[in-house]
């Protein structure tokens, strides 16, 4: 059996989102993840969920795809998480979506 397959599994909404699941996506997926990365499956109340994967040494996190998690790995810098904990899913903020588009225009 791989030791893989012992990791604990941990689904991750954007809004539990941690500076450290954070980094670890942005180290995994550097120029962002296309549909080829992207996993579905259906969580416990039978709805399809879609999600990126990336592992620690004793966990499986599988975080939910987002138009606010694609920005925010867009416009990551490490910087602005160094006064937060890692662990502090507080210190990931939705991105401000809508000024984004506004200012590409």
């Amino acid at each position: 059996m791989n030791k893989r397959d012992n990791l604990k599994r941990v689904i991750v909404d954007f809004k539990k989102l941690t500076p450290e699941i954070l980094a670890l996506l942005v180290q995994k997926y550097p120029d962002g993840y296309d549909d080829d990365h992207i996993i579905s499956f259906r969580n416990a109340q039978n709805e399809i969920i879609e999600a990126v994967e990336v592992t620690t040494e004793d966990t499986k996190y599988l975080v939910k795809v987002s138009t606010s998690l694609a920005a925010t790995m867009e416009n990551y810098d490490e910087d602005d998480y160094e006064a937060y904990n890692s662990d502090d899913p507080e210190a990931v903020q939705p991105p401000d979506i809508d000024n984004d588009i506004d200012s590409a225009n």
